[in-house]
């Protein structure tokens, strides 16, 4: 059975209907789907422009992926904390209360990547990709959570942890490769919960189909292009019509966390 009301920061795959071109997009702007998604976007586009700044310096290119330097270091660090805040409100926004190996709350100070893990398997970010369209050589195209589909472990985010922590010894982690999958990362949590909604201020245009030198989707933000997962089940989906359910009060569900 697939469902009826959408999930707290959980953008899906929709059943095809008379309306689903507008009730798969309409639920995110709505005030009471996620609290503030406009910070947490302007945050990620902040990083952007200064990663495009990098790229005056530092051609995105095959080449250069082991490439390393403070402004590398600098941006992994911002990028891997706004990823955290972002997990954070997933978590928080929906059902999670998780406990210690003694039974007692463990606080928000204390959750950790293995909690983060949870949101793959509602959000299913393993199976986005990412990809930089103006790129020299074949290394392009980025799927930083592909990794959590054999592990629990995630390389470039080990490599932040590493970086932070020991930065003296552990500075080469900071590196080119590891920040863009940390950057594509953000993007892809991000876009598990708004698509490409960038929550502008300015007025809302309605999109037309033309014929583009890319053969891949643009980004929330402009500059990424992106694929979206295309395994949604059935059971997963949503299917409603948002010019009625918007109506109602209770027109969003919770994620159990507790029980993922």
């Amino acid at each position: 059975m697939s469902q009826t009301k959408p999930f707290h920061r959980n953008y899906r795959g929709f059943i095809p209907s008379s309306n689903s071109g507008y009730s798969q997009w309409a639920y995110i702007v709505d005030r009471s789907y996620a609290e503030s998604p406009e910070h947490y976007v302007r945050a990620f586009t902040l990083i952007q422009r200064d990663l495009q700044t990098l790229f005056e310096f530092i051609e995105p290119s095959d080449t250069n992926l082991t490439a390393y330097s403070y402004r590398t270091h600098e941006l992994l660090m911002r990028t891997c904390i706004e990823i955290e805040a972002n997990f954070k409100a997933i978590l928080k926004e929906n059902i999670f209360n998780p406990v210690d190996k003694n039974g007692n709350p463990r606080s928000e100070n204390k959750w950790n990547i293995n909690d983060y893990r949870k949101v793959n398997k509602t959000h299913h970010l393993s199976a986005y990709r990412v990809h930089i369209p103006i790129w020299e050589g074949t290394n392009s195209a980025f799927d930083p959570f592909q990794q959590w589909t054999t592990s629990t472990e995630l390389f470039w985010y080990q490599a932040y942890n590493k970086s932070k922590h020991d930065r003296h010894v552990q500075f080469k982690e900071a590196n080119f490769k590891n920040l863009l999958n940390a950057v594509a990362g953000l993007l892809i949590v991000l876009s598990s919960q708004f698509g490409t909604q960038d929550f502008s201020p300015g007025e809302e245009l309605v999109s037309v189909n033309v014929d583009s030198y890319y053969s891949t989707t643009p980004a929330l933000g402009g500059f990424f292009h992106i694929e979206f997962p295309s395994d949604w089940c059935d059971e997963e989906k949503y299917d409603f019509n948002w010019t009625d359910l918007r109506k109602e009060a209770d027109r969003f569900q919770r994620l159990n966390y507790d029980h993922v």
